[in-house]
């Protein structure tokens, strides 16, 4: 497959730059693999589409208020820092940042951010590596004082109060992403127990969402793009109750795409069982890929030349995802982060 594959035309107007008033609001174009079939629902209906007794499983990341304004204390020059995670092996003292500024950031350059002197110590795979000598309790708070939501780029506006709210599943529980599980947005607390009212289960992985989720494939053949490692945790009992439903040939959904490549990382890992504990994956789903554990996929609609739509495309066929999609596009779907759904049964 060519990146000119990856492409279509979404005029700018159908980018969701708000989300819809209520989560459960959003439309949800549904896709039928076997028939090609299609179609237009809402996500509130999903407890009834689904196969009957599926297991839901969804990632409960939290997004950090990654994005701080930073002033070089040499030039006064300003900086974007955009947390990434911590730098490894150095505790909770320094964390690699992507940063954007007029000059380059180097090492030994300090910056001020909230009043406060931080040390450059090394740049690591094009990130800058920040010590902030604070534990994890001090850090936490610091960026809620004075970090700010990381909009994705498309969204085009400043952030805005009601951003912290609807930027977050209403799941979220372990902090660490820079983006959200956008497909996790649509749930509520009510729809979540329509789910479970309607026969279903549900169970949580985490899979701490990076700022390569934004990153383009750039290589004409895409088979030579690198993905950027991701960190994820799959608790014993959600991986027990994966294993338990592969067992018994009910339907997994996974709720996003950051769900399917923590669970078929470790499913190619350990011959298609879910192991439970840590782990990172830089795991590149492409046409080809087969499938070990997951049966259904809700997930949002994804830009172009992207990994995302490219995971789309190995789980429907590039066919039907390009006629659902022009689908979307002509019924006037909202694409993106903040945008409708779509559900590959």
């Amino acid at each position: 497959m060519h990146l000119k594959d990856l492409d279509y035309y979404l005029p700018p107007e159908l980018i969701a730059r708000y989300p819809a008033k209520k989560r459960e609001d959003a439309r949800l174009l549904v896709l039928h693999r076997e028939t090609g079939g299609i179609e237009h629902r809402s996500v509130k209906e999903l407890p009834e589409i689904i196969p009957p007794d599926s297991l839901l499983v969804l990632n409960d990341t939290k997004v950090i208020q990654a994005r701080l304004s930073a002033e070089k204390t040499d030039s006064g020059g300003q900086v974007e820092v955009l947390l990434v995670e911590p730098a490894e092996n150095d505790g909770d003292q320094a964390w690699r940042c992507m940063t954007r500024s007029s000059r380059p950031i180097r090492p030994g350059h300090v910056l001020t951010i909230g009043g406060e002197n931080f040390e450059v110590i090394n740049r690591d795979k094009n990130m800058a590596v920040i010590r902030f000598n604070k534990s994890q309790g001090q850090m936490a708070q610091f960026i809620r004082t004075h970090g700010d939501v990381p909009l994705p780029p498309y969204i085009d506006r400043a952030t805005e109060p009601m951003d912290s709210e609807r930027y977050q599943t209403v799941y979220a529980q372990s902090s660490g992403a820079v983006a959200a599980p956008t497909a996790g947005l649509h749930f509520s607390r009510s729809l979540l127990d329509s789910v479970r009212k309607a026969g279903h289960d549900i169970c949580f992985i985490t899979l701490h969402v990076g700022p390569g989720t934004f990153k383009p494939i750039k290589c004409e053949n895409i088979r030579d793009h690198r993905m950027d490692s991701e960190r994820y945790i799959i608790p014993k009992k959600t991986a027990d109750a994966i294993n338990r439903a592969a067992a018994a040939d009910r339907n997994v959904l996974a709720v996003g795409t950051t769900v399917v490549r923590a669970l078929e990382s470790t499913a190619i890992n350990n011959g298609s069982v879910i192991e439970s504990g840590h782990g990172r994956t830089d795991l590149f789903i492409k046409p080809g890929h087969t499938f070990k554990v997951v049966k259904t996929l809700m997930t949002n609609f994804h830009l172009p030349g992207s990994t995302l739509l490219c995971l789309l495309y190995a789980f429907t066929g590039s066919e039907p995802a390009k006629r659902a999609y022009a689908d979307a596009v002509q019924s006037r779907y909202r694409f993106y982060s903040y945008g409708d759904s779509m559900l590959v049964l």
